[in-house]
């Protein structure tokens, strides 16, 4: 007898992916609170819940460099793929990262 595997994650459509600027970001409410959506200059896309681990700053207000924001409170390099702040503030928290998915040019974003 086959199991069947269902996904754990429940996956919403919130956009086109060129609806996010290149080299910029858009903010989306979600339940759980708002998400920073991001789009580089290489094409990539990611996901973080939009506040800073510092204090809280919008990272969706920040400035896109490479595969990180600039957190626009405090400057805070944050990195795009981990959450993770770079350079001298490494190791002083985290902006969780948001599962995404890239369908049909369309972004969906995950909650368990």
């Amino acid at each position: 007898m086959n199991a069947l595997v269902l996904d754990p994650i429940a996956w919403t459509d919130v956009g086109a992916v060129t609806d996010v600027p290149v080299r910029g970001a858009r903010r989306v409410p979600t339940p759980t609170g708002d998400v920073a959506i991001f789009r580089t200059g290489d094409g990539q896309v990611f996901a973080l819940v939009d506040r800073c681990p510092h204090k809280g700053g919008p990272l969706s207000n920040g400035i896109v460099h490479g595969h990180a924001v600039a957190c626009p409170l405090h400057n805070w390099s944050i990195s795009l793929a981990t959450g993770h702040p770079l350079g001298a503030d490494a190791g002083k928290g985290c902006a969780p990262t948001v599962p995404l998915q890239i369908r049909d040019g369309r972004i969906y974003l995950g909650q368990p």
